[in-house]
């Protein structure tokens, strides 16, 4: 029974991540219980040496064992100690023979497993015990030469491919450095020499080069702090980057700058990439993901996404294997397995370029475009610059005859004057991705802005005249788009969909733009089987708050949103398929909807929304999720609409007053989130700041955007009544005069 509910879930679990791990395929869990980590191949790829603590298996710290790949079932009986079982061992590695292993062991000086590391002010430690010495040792577990004898911590021993190196970690200088010595332990060289830790090196497939982490502190008490602990032997590895340099210890380079802990790295068998675990996507608590990495630093990319810990990975000397630990599939708390999957290499197409994603926003973005007012000289130059970036990827006109498609309308000048309007035009810009498939899905943006202010939707009062350059409105969305175009357009496959790249005009004057080309689908193209809208996506801040909304219009959509998040995101789910983006006239055409929005901020519709302000790293992940995303919609075999509920907190109300805020779209559920507050006006006169989170305006209680606007809609202008908020966990009540 036992095993084959496993092999359910174990087959539910592959289905469910096919998506986002899509590196990995055929992924087989290979140990079962206890704390089992850093696997590492033999040279023929045939075997495994990997570290086990397993009270249950009568192994109360770690030691090392052996597991035969050959085996047709993997369970506890398939491991083989080959270590003492005495004391403590670590970092395990096969010998260029395979008929032995090299490992760390404290068992000279105690047979007893040395006491664990202990916090007192709840940071997490590693133990740098100074009785590890590095030895050899056969399959049988004889050991057979004992290759250090200094005073210190001696462990974390690599043999290079070609078999001649060994590179290892050392405290002997005072300091945690790396050092190599020959094959047979002679010819010790110091390769490393800058403060911090480093250690966990491995060789690159050519054995030129190594790849380590290093902690290296900086300020004077970072350093304060890493030598104190040191002289404790013990470290804190909570900031570590990756480094490489060649074996010599020359051409030392720094390939990672992410922040938080990066470690376990590994080359590629191109030696071009390395992949590592790495938690500096976390915002919170304890989440390890394996990224990859080229050498020069770029394209980083994420290859897991299952459980909160992922690391030791080693390609087989194949490089058709890839070995990890991870907490996945854990049958209790606190278990780590190994597991083994084959490798699949990215497609280097359908990898996002920040590049090109700053090219494209730093341009539209820029005073020359003039904010990109819709039936203005700037909107032209937009247009052409989007016409000129679909013929380069060679997408066609959705038409067959022209990329744009322009649009008359009325524009109201005064909200308040319906007198005060003035005729206008705009352009739609629409490339077709044709694969030959029954079903198309459409991914869009709005490209235009407030331009001068012409139109008078700035939040910033007297503005007119000023550029609003709109980075994040839309340039950023605009941006993501044209970089989904290229992936799709470039790549090596054909989907089994069709797409259309939109970007929508007067899109602020009232979604003229996307109004008339979703009339223009529905009519022409009735195999439009889902709209994403990409409105606002600069903007991420330090929590990593994104909303997607839509997730009701399908079936499939909230699951697939879900299980395709960036690691550390915290994503909320809207439901409703209405909103005050484009999304909304698809949505209204029973087209299912997806809108991907980082909220509103203080610079939001004012002339500071500015490049300079633009979250890469966020537009960068949003982008790689919403490709996950629309390759999961690809694959569903039918993708019905369903209408989402339009109750009351999800309408918004009329209102004849304003408070003068900028709101967090976001739906936290305490309140409404205070983003920004416009100068002069009642929110600010009051003293109401950014970051404030509004409860309640005079006896209407507000717990989200909705709320706020209900309770708006029910002040006159002239009324006083109390606003009660929360700052910094302080309730406080303020009296505002609207």
């Amino acid at each position: 029974m036992f095993k084959n509910t496993f092999l359910l879930a174990f087959l539910c679990l592959s289905t469910l991540l096919v998506a986002q791990e899509k590196h990995l395929k055929n992924i087989k869990q290979l140990t079962f219980g206890g704390d089992n980590a850093e696997a590492y191949f033999s040279p023929d790829g045939k075997k495994l040496t990997l570290q086990v603590t397993n009270k249950a298996f009568g192994v109360p710290c770690d030691q090392i064992f052996m597991l035969d790949l050959q085996e047709q079932e993997f369970n506890e009986n398939s491991l083989k100690l080959i270590s003492t079982g005495k004391g403590r061992t670590t970092c395990s590695y096969y010998m260029p023979d395979g008929k032995h292993i090299l490992y760390a062991s404290t068992h000279a000086d105690n047979h007893a497993c040395p006491a664990p590391p202990k916090s007192t002010d709840g940071k997490y430690l590693w133990a740098i015990y100074p009785e590890f010495d590095i030895y050899i040792a056969d399959l049988n577990g004889n050991i057979t030469k004992k290759l250090t004898d200094s005073p210190g911590y001696d462990a974390e021993a690599v043999v290079s491919p070609d078999g001649k190196k060994i590179a290892f970690t050392s405290i002997r200088s005072g300091d945690l450095e790396i050092y190599t010595m020959d094959i047979d332990g002679s010819n010790l060289k110091q390769i490393t020499f800058g403060l911090g830790y480093d250690g966990g090196c491995f060789f690159s497939h050519d054995s030129k080069k190594i790849v380590f982490r290093s902690s290296r502190p900086k300020t004077e008490e970072e350093i304060k702090e890493y030598k104190e602990l040191l002289s404790q032997n013990l470290v804190a590895p909570s900031e570590m980057e990756i480094y490489t340099c060649n074996i010599d210890g020359s051409d030392l380079k720094q390939i990672t700058n992410l922040g938080k802990a990066n470690w376990a790295p590994y080359f590629h068998p191109s030696d071009q990439k390395i992949i590592f675990s790495s938690n500096h996507h976390s915002t919170r608590g304890y989440d390890f993901q394996l990224y990859m990495i080229d050498i020069n630093g770029e394209n980083l990319r994420q290859i897991t996404w299952e459980s909160e810990f992922n690391a030791f990975p080693m390609f087989s000397p194949d490089g058709k294997k890839l070995v990890f630990s991870s907490n996945r599939m854990q049958s209790k708390p606190r278990e780590t397995n190994v597991f083994i999957a084959d490798w699949v290499d990215q497609d280097e197409a359908e990898l996002t370029q920040p590049k090109s994603l700053k090219k494209h926003i730093s341009y539209l973005a820029s005073d020359e475009l003039q904010g990109r007012l819709t039936g203005s000289k700037g909107e032209e130059l937009a247009a052409n610059y989007l016409v000129k970036e679909l013929k380069s990827l060679g997408l066609k006109p959705f038409d067959g005859k022209n990329y744009i498609q322009k649009f008359d309308y009325k524009v109201r000048l005064n909200p308040h004057d319906s007198t005060q309007i003035k005729p206008n035009s705009g352009k739609n810009v629409v490339g077709f991705l044709d694969n030959k498939a029954t079903k198309t899905i459409l991914i869009g943006a709005h490209y235009d802005h407030l331009g001068l202010n012409e139109h008078n939707h700035s939040s910033k009062p007297n503005s007119k005249g000023e550029i609003h350059n709109g980075a994040d409105d839309n340039a950023s969305g605009v941006a993501a788009v044209l970089e989904l175009a290229r992936m799709y357009a470039k790549n090596k496959s054909t989907e089994n969909v069709n797409y259309l790249f939109a970007f929508f005009s007067g899109e602020e004057d009232g979604l003229i733009g996307s109004k008339q080309l979703a009339n223009v689908l529905k009519n022409n193209h009735p195999n439009i089987i889902s709209m994403i809208n990409l409105d606002m996506i600069g903007r991420l801040n330090e929590m990593k708050n994104l909303t997607v909304g839509g997730v009701g219009t399908n079936p499939n959509f909230k699951s697939i949103v879900e299980r395709n998040k960036p690691a550390g995101f915290a994503v909320t789910l809207d439901e409703s398929g209405m909103g005050p983006s484009d999304h909304t006239s698809f949505y209204l055409k029973n087209i299912p909807v997806l809108f991907f929005f980082t909220g509103t901020h203080a610079d939001y519709h004012k002339p500071s929304d500015d490049e300079e302000k633009i979250n890469y790293y966020g537009v960068r992940n949003i982008t790689d999720y919403v490709f996950r995303v629309c390759n999961e919609i690809a694959a569903l075999d039918k993708v019905e609409f369903v209408p989402t509920k339009t109750d009351a907190p999800k309408t918004a109300p009329k209102y004849k007053v304003t408070l003068g805020i900028m709101p967090d779209y976001t739906d936290h559920g305490d309140g409404l989130h205070v983003d920004g507050v416009t100068d002069n006006r009642p929110a600010q006169l009051a003293g109401i700041q950014g970051g404030d989170v509004i409860l309640k305006i005079g006896d209407c209680e507000i717990k989200e955007v909705y709320g706020y606007m209900n309770c708006l809609s029910k002040i006159n202008s002239g009324d006083e009544l109390p606003v009660t908020f929360k700052r910094n966990g302080e309730m406080k009540t303020v009296t505002v005069k609207f």
